[in-house]
C-alpha cells in the first residue's frame, strides 16, 4: 500500500464527467508523475487530493486516514504539501519574512499575519529560515522583496517555503511553468537535491516531459478524466495509448 492510496474517485461538475473511477497508488519516497492533456483532470485530482474540491465519490487516503472532509490546513498539518502552478509567496514581504512565516506556522502550530512585526523577534525562528534559505541557494536575498524575485527564485522560495513544514508529501503543480529553460534545469537538480536528502514522496503534475522524464520514477497518464496507464518512465515513451492520447494516434499506429 502507498503513502497516498486514491480509490475509484468520481467528480462531476455538472454535465461534465472531470474524474470518472480514478484509482492511484503512489509510493513512499518516490517520485510519482501524473500526466496527461489539456483537460485530462489533473488539476482537479491534485485539488481532490488537498481538500480545494471534495469528490462525489470514492476515496482519498494519506498513510491510513482520509483527507476528505479535511479543511487544506488540517491536510497541510498531517503531512501534505503544495506547491502552486503560478508561485504562492507573500509579494510585499521579504525573502527572510516570507521563509520565516512557515517555521514559525511549523513550531507554533498556526500563524497570524498580525504577528509579522514580531517575527524579528523570535531567535530560533529565525535561525531556521535563515539556514533553509542558504540551503536553497538564497541566502544572498534574504532582504530582498519577494516581487523583485525571478520566477525561478520564486519558485525556489515557495519550495523552501513547504519543505520548512518538514512534510512527507510534495505536491508539485507544473513546478517549471514559465521558465526559461536554464531556470527549468535548475529547478530539476533541485528536486533531485531534496529527493536524495529528505525522507520525502514526492507527486508532480507536469506538461514537460523533460521534467517528468528527468525526474519521475512512475508515471500514471490521465485521458478524460481516467487513468489510461501506469508504468516506468521507460515503459510510458512510446506506449500506444499515450501517443492516442497525445496525438490522437490509434492504438494500432
Amino acid at each position: 500500500m502507498g503513502i497516498l492510496e486514491v480509490k475509484n474517485v468520481n467528480k462531476r461538475f455538472g454535465g461534465l464527467q472531470a474524474l470518472g473511477d480514478v484509482n492511484l497508488s503512489v509510493a513512499e519516497n518516490t517520485v510519482h508523475a501524473i500526466i496527461g492533456p489539456n483537460g485530462a483532470g489533473k488539476s482537479t485530482l491534485l485539488n481532490c487530493l488537498v481538500g480545494k474540491l471534495i469528490p462525489d465519490t470514492g476515496s482519498v487516503m494519506f498513510d491510513g486516514q482520509s483527507v476528505l472532509g479535511r479543511k487544506p490546513f488540517e491536510i497541510n498539518q498531517m503531512g501534505i504539501s503544495r506547491v502552486f502552478q503560478t508561485p504562492e509567496i507573500f509579494s510585499d514581504l521579504t525573502v527572510m519574512e516570507n521563509m520565516m512565516i512557515p517555521c514559525l506556522a511549523k513550531r507554533d502550530g498556526s500563524f497570524e499575519m498580525n504577528a509579522i512585526a514580531a517575527l524579528g523577534k523570535q531567535g530560533d525562528i529565525k535561525d531556521k529560515a535563515e539556514h533553509m534559505l542558504e540551503d536553497m541557494g538564497l541566502a544572498d536575498k534574504h532582504n530582498m522583496q519577494a516581487s523583485s524575485m525571478s520566477r525561478g527564485d520564486k519558485r525556489r522560495l515557495e519550495i523552501a517555503m513547504c519543505l520548512a513544514q518538514d512534510p512527507r508529501l510534495l505536491l508539485l503543480d507544473e513546478p517549471t511553468a514559465g521558465m526559461a529553460r536554464a531556470d527549468t534545469n535548475n529547478t530539476i537538480d533541485l528536486l533531485k537535491r531534496i529527493k536524495e536528502e529528505r525522507d520525502i514522496t514526492i507527486s508532480i503534475i507536469e506538461h514537460d516531459m523533460h521534467v517528468v522524464f528527468s525526474l519521475a520514477e512512475r508515471i500514471t497518464v490521465l485521458a478524460q478524466g481516467t487513468p489510461l496507464v501506469e508504468d516506468t518512465p521507460d515503459n510510458i515513451k512510446g506506449h500506444p495509448k499515450v501517443r492516442e492520447a497525445y496525438l490522437g494516434e490509434t492504438a494500432a499506429a
